[in-house]
């Protein structure tokens, strides 16, 4: 496995200790996040002082508010609010004022911001925590918050390693695809027709993927979601399209299923075929199985393919959290 390489303002994004970044990056390169986690680990609670982990917990921002710009860099700032995405969503006006509250409370006791790995948590049990951390001496809440910060640190870490995973993937697709196009080009001229007067091939271009494609991504980890159960329908019902509150479900025809892989993408749901026959999809994610306490047992996404779009490419990917999804149409 090829090893990764990072700077020193990398690891100070994961954590806002000076002294934790130089070290991260003095042991630089990493073959894995396994191995990088295990390096942390032992720098943060071996080799960084006290001083270096109030260092640390002063680069957050107060739960609940968004960073400034002088506390922390723009991609910590990024990964402070996906990290905080599920309290905001679920926050209401009177629990965000209490926890604003407790949160000045605890700073005037501690001398430091309340510190808690955020992702997946919501406004009520981030509170709770508050209050119950609280009644802990200083030096116990001081061990405690070094804990979280760590926490915060690993999943930082993962995406990381995730942002250069891609990019070099996205570089080696990018020389391939140039490749395949110059041998493309190479390919047309010798099998041209020379009769032709603009010596083109009349090969026709065909698709190299499904028409209909879809992705998860998990919004409030930050991260691809993995074994997510997705199928595709499309609407064959007696009506040209089904009714608002449709309870016909023999209307729809199953196309095909998968389960997003590592990447958050699913396999292939349908045939792949150059030209999409218009009509009524839908793409169903099995969200409930995913994130069993969530507040969507499932999330369905019903979409209209045009005649004039029958060439297109339906990219319809999923946004998840606990709490809230989106989508969008992507290419």
């Amino acid at each position: 496995m090829e090893s990764v390489r990072f700077e020193e303002k990398d690891f100070f994004a994961c954590c806002g200790s000076t002294k934790f970044a130089e070290d991260m990056a003095q042991n630089c390169p990493f073959i894995s996040i396994e191995e990088a986690i295990t390096v942390a680990k032992s720098i943060w609670f071996n080799e960084v002082n006290v001083h270096g982990w109030l260092e640390a917990f002063s680069s957050h921002p107060q739960i609940g508010q968004s960073p400034s710009p002088a506390q922390t860099s723009d991609t910590a700032s990024q990964w402070s609010k996906g990290e905080q995405s599920t309290a905001l969503a679920t926050a209401t006006i009177s629990s965000s004022q209490e926890l604003s509250e407790w949160n000045t409370r605890y700073k005037q006791k501690f001398g430091f911001v309340f510190l808690i790995c955020a992702s997946g948590r919501s406004t009520a049990e981030i509170l709770a925590e508050l209050k119950k951390r609280y009644q802990n001496r200083p030096i116990i809440e001081l061990e405690n918050a070094a804990q979280e910060q760590m926490k915060i640190t690993e999943l930082r870490l993962a995406k990381l390693f995730a942002t250069k995973r891609k990019a070099a993937s996205i570089d080696t697709v990018s020389a391939t695809k140039v490749e395949e196009d110059r041998l493309g080009i190479l390919g047309g001229h010798l099998t041209a027709n020379p009769n032709s007067p603009s010596g083109k091939s009349s090969q026709i271009m065909s698709r190299t993927r499904p028409p209909i494609t879809t992705h998860v991504l998990d919004v409030s980890l930050g991260c691809p979601a993995a074994g997510v159960e997705v199928r595709l329908d499309v609407w064959k019902g007696a009506r040209p399209r089904p009714l608002f509150g449709e309870t016909d479900i023999g209307g729809w025809s199953f196309l095909g299923s998968s389960a997003t892989n590592t990447d958050g993408r699913s396999g292939q749901l349908m045939n792949i075929v150059d030209a999409v026959d218009p009509g009524i999809y839908r793409i169903s994610f099995n969200t409930g199985k995913y994130c069993p306490s969530g507040f969507f047992p499932y999330v369905s996404i019903v979409f209209d393919i045009k005649e004039s779009q029958r060439m297109e490419h339906f990219h319809v990917p999923l946004l998840l959290s606990p709490f809230s999804f989106s989508t969008y149409r992507g290419s």
